[in-house]
C-alpha cells in the first residue's frame, strides 16, 4: 500500500494542508472564501487534501466535503481521528479507544461526504492506550472498506515498528523543515526502509522559511505560534537572523523563499511528501511551484548548515505541548 500511496503523491509530489483554512492560524476563513480557495487548489493541479477531525472542530471536514465532494474520484483524501475538540470540555482531547476511533470514522465520512477515506491517520498516541489496540481498530475500517490505508501522525521509530506488527502502516506524518529535524533521528529512515510514506507537514516552518512573518506581535491572539517557544520574542530575533544567508540561496538558486524549504524536504527522500498550509491561493501556486525544483547536493549541504537543530533558538513546543507527542528528541 505504501508504494501505492507514494506513486500516487507523485503527480505532484507536493499535497496540500487544509488546515489553515478553518483552524490554528490567524482567522478562519469565511466558507464561501475557503471553498474558492479550495475550487482554486484543485484546479491548478493539487490531488492530496489533508485535513482532521480536529481542525476546526470538524468543520475543516465539512469544508473539504462541500468543496470537493464533486471531484471525490479525482483526488486522494487524508483525514485523522484520535484527537477532537470535546463536546463537554470544549477543549482538545486524545482519545485512541477503538471506540472513539471508530464513532470519528463514521462522522468524518458524513462530513466528507463520502464513503471512503483514502488514508486515516491516528492524529495522536494515546498514553492510556496501546498503540496495538488503536491501530487494530483501524484495521477494522479497512477490512470494511471505509479507510483505504492506515497512518501514523507524530510518533516514535519504536511505536511505528509496534503499530507495523499489529497492521501494514502506509505512511507517517509529522513535521519536518530545516528547522524541525527530529525525523532525522529514526522515523525518516525507518519509513525508508520498511515502504512507508513521510507526509511532512510545516515543511515552511510554520511560515518562518517564506520570509512572511518578520514580526510576531502582529500575530492573531489565538495563532497557536503564540504559545511555541521558536515565536516568542526574544527567541524568533535571533532566528531571524539564519534568514540573511538563506534568502543568498534562493536567489541563487532562481525560486522564492518557500520553494527553497520545500525543494529541500524533497531532496531528503523520494519517499518524502511535503504538505503545506495555507488560506491564500497565490500561496498555494507559489507552493506548488516548488515540485520541479531541484537541489544539488552543495546547495543541500550549505542550507543543513545554515539552519538546523543546533542553530535554531528555542524548542518546537512548549512543555504541555511536548507532552502530546511520542517523537523522539534531540538531547
Amino acid at each position: 500500500m505504501a508504494s501505492a500511496l507514494n506513486q500516487y503523491f507523485a503527480n505532484p509530489g507536493i499535497g496540500l494542508g487544509c488546515m489553515n483554512l478553518s483552524h490554528a492560524y490567524n482567522v478562519p476563513l469565511a466558507e464561501e472564501e475557503a471553498i474558492q480557495a479550495l475550487h482554486a487548489a484543485f484546479d491548478m493541479g493539487y490531488r492530496h487534501f489533508d485535513t482532521a477531525t480536529l481542525y476546526g472542530g470538524g468543520k475543516n471536514e465539512t469544508l473539504v466535503g462541500k468543496a470537493l465532494s464533486s471531484k471525490r474520484n479525482s483526488l486522494f483524501l487524508a483525514s485523522k481521528c484520535g484527537m477532537a475538540i470535546g463536546q463537554e470540555s470544549g477543549k482538545k482531547e486524545i482519545d485512541g479507544r477503538p471506540e472513539t476511533i471508530k464513532a470519528q470514522c463514521e462522522a468524518s465520512l458524513r462530513r466528507l461526504q463520502t464513503e471512503f477515506i483514502d488514508l486515516y491517520y491516528l492524529h495522536r498516541l494515546d498514553p492510556n492506550v496501546p498503540i496495538e489496540e488503536s491501530v487494530g481498530a483501524l484495521g477494522d475500517l479497512v477490512r470494511e472498506g471505509k479507510i483505504g490505508a492506515v497512518g501514523l501522525s507524530e510518533v516514535s521509530a519504536k511505536t511505528l515498528g509496534r503499530a507495523q506488527n499489529e497492521h501494514p502502516i502506509a505512511a507517517l506524518q509529522t513535521e519536518y523543515s530545516l528547522w524541525s529535524r527530529n525525523a532525522e533521528i529514526a522515523v525518516l529512515d525507518f519509513c525508508r526502509d520498511n515502504g512507508i510514506a513521510f507526509v511532512a507537514f510545516s515543511p515552511l516552518a510554520r511560515g518562518f522559511l517564506t520570509n512572511g512573518l518578520r514580526d510576531v506581535s502582529t500575530l492573531e491572539p489565538k495563532d497557536i505560534r503564540n504559545n511555541m517557544p521558536r515565536f516568542n520574542a526574544e527567541n524568533y530575533t535571533r532566528n531571524l537572523a539564519l534568514l540573511d544567508e538563506y534568502l543568498n540561496v534562493a536567489e541563487a538558486v532562481g525560486c522564492t523563499p518557500a520553494q527553497l524549504a520545500l525543494a529541500w524536504v524533497k531532496s531528503k527522500g523520494d519517499h518524502i511528501i511535503p504538505i503545506p498550509g495555507t488560506r491564500l491561493i497565490s500561496h498555494m501556486e507559489e507552493n506548488l511551484g516548488a515540485d520541479p525544483v531541484k537541489l544539488d547536493t552543495a546547495t543541500v549541504q550549505r542550507l543543513d548548515a545554515i539552519i538546523n537543530q543546533n542553530t535554531v533558538h528555542g524548542p518546537r513546543y512548549s512543555a504541555v505541548q511536548q507532552q502530546e507527542i511520542d517523537t523522539e528528541e534531540f538531547a
